[in-house]
This record gives C-alpha cells, sequence and structure tokens, in this order.
C-alpha cells in the first residue's frame, strides 16, 4: 500500500495562524533587547516539525537534509537559504518541554476538529463515537546490566509484554474517532496496564471540551473499574468489546502523527 497523498503544505502553512502558541514557542527566547537575535523564529521550527509528519520523514535528521536540499521546503517553513541543523529542534525540544507540546498538540487539534466538513458536529466538541486501543513503542536504549528490566540510556522505559512479546519500552494509550483522528493518548513504561491509563486518557480529553457519547476498544478493557468511570462520565459503553485490536483498522491510522511531533 502507498503512502497517502497529502494536500499542500503551503496553503496549510498559509491558512494556519500559530499567534495563539507563541508564548509557548518563544519558551526562553528573546525578542527585544541586547544579545544575539533569534536566527530562525520558533514558528517556522513548529511548521518544519509539522512538515515532517505531513511527508512522514522518520527521524529529525532525515528533516534536515530535505530542507538543506529543497529551497521549496525551506520557503514553505518560513526559512530563507539556510535551514536549522539537528541540534537546533532538540534544543527547541528541551526549550518547550513535554508539557508545552501537549498543549500545543491539544490547541492544533481543537483548529483541526473545527476546520472538519465531514464530522460537523466535531466541530462544537462532540464527538459521537470514539475508539480506545493502545500500542508499544520501543525504547532507543539497551537495558541496564544492574537491572535488565530498565533501560540503560533510557532510565524510564522498562520491560514489558508488547504486542509480538516483550521488549523495553513504553506503552501510548489512545483515543481516535471513527475517521482514525486523533482525540487524545497517554504514555507510560511498557510495564504498566493499559486499564490504569483509562481514566487519566479520558479526563485529558474531557478536558479539552471534547464530549465523547460512544466508547469502543477490545476486551482488555472489559473490567469493572472502567464501566464504572464510563458510567460515571457518561459514556456509553455497547460496543467496548469488538474482538479486535483497534490499532490494526482505520481507528488508528493517524495517532503516532502528533504524538512523535516532539520526539
Amino acid at each position: 500500500m502507498g503512502k497517502k497523498k497529502i494536500g499542500s503544505p503551503k496553503l496549510l502553512f498559509k491558512n494556519l495562524d500559530l499567534t495563539p502558541i507563541q508564548p509557548i514557542l518563544w519558551t526562553d527566547l528573546h525578542k527585544d533587547g541586547p544579545g544575539r537575535p533569534v536566527e530562525y523564529q520558533p514558528e517556522w521550527d513548529m511548521k518544519a516539525l509539522m512538515l515532517r509528519q505531513l511527508l512522514q520523514i522518520p527521524y529529525v535528521k532525515d528533516l534536515v537534509k530535505r530542507l538543506r536540499r529543497n529551497p521549496y521546503l525551506r520557503r514553505v517553513c518560513g526559512y530563507g537559504r539556510h535551514a536549522p541543523c539537528e541540534a537546533h529542534f532538540t534544543q527547541m525540544k528541551k526549550r518547550i518541554g513535554v508539557e508545552g507540546f501537549r498543549i500545543m498538540e491539544a490547541w492544533l487539534r481543537r483548529e483541526a476538529l473545527k476546520l472538519r466538513r465531514s464530522r460537523p458536529l466535531s466541530a462544537v466538541g462532540l464527538v459521537q463515537a470514539a475508539g480506545l486501543d493502545g500500542t508499544d513503542l520501543p525504547a532507543w536504549s539497551s537495558r541496564d546490566p544492574h537491572d535488565a528490566r530498565r533501560g540503560l540510556g533510557d532510565p524510564d522505559a522498562r520491560l514489558g509484554r508488547g504486542k509480538k512479546g516483550f521488549l523495553l519500552g513504553y506503552l501510548s494509550l489512545f483515543l481516535v474517532d471513527i475517521e482514525g483522528f486523533p482525540l487524545g493518548h497517554v504514555e507510560a513504561p511498557l510495564n504498566v496496564n493499559e486499564k490504569q491509563l483509562v481514566e487519566e486518557l479520558l479526563l485529558r480529553v474531557l478536558g479539552e471540551c471534547i464530549e465523547v457519547e460512544l466508547l469502543a476498544g477490545d476486551s482488555q478493557f472489559e473490567s469493572r473499574a472502567v464501566f464504572e468511570l464510563l458510567e460515571s462520565l457518561k459514556i456509553s459503553h455497547p460496543a467496548l468489546c469488538v474482538g479486535v485490536g483497534l490499532i490494526e483498522g482505520a481507528w488508528g491510522r493517524s495517532h503516532l502523527a502528533l504524538l512523535r511531533m516532539g520526539e
């Protein structure tokens, strides 16, 4: 199966106003006063990270190569004759932090929901049906020789059961609508049970002014605690146990794009 065709990044960025998230983008950078001026506007860097997802570029180092070789892509993001190096994006991620990227992701998601013509109710935050599923994310680390259950270079990673057996990494639990549009996600070490993340995920999504009427998921989420949680949140669950992993169907196609923006 070939890659899905995308629209024009130039048109997308032209109509994308990043003003509401400028305070986050400019964290620890100065606009005025003495000192070396900012060489690359953080708004350009944000567009470059979005471009990475649109073009399905796997690594930041590959993104840098594409920007340096393709003047059109540089202009689309806002850069001139030069593009930043890989270390520049690493510094950006450290400046903004995980929470900063989470806030920006939530804002971008709300803006996208407003523009979805196929699902007009989502424009006001109403999602009639959503799917719940999880996937494993392998860590880029070897095991600690003193404790094989954790990572050496990535001490937060844990050994746990993934889709294809035991591995070192993380668990990502996500919520998507019926077309595969990502509504939210949470991550934890791979040795954490998925059921323990359901409440955090739903409260985070509902806290973004999104209302979910019905939730579907596979049998691993079947438990009294999950059912009681859904009832307390007034979410129906007649299709909670559908018997197959949703990530392998249309529900999960677009989840990792936003998740990996901050990698």
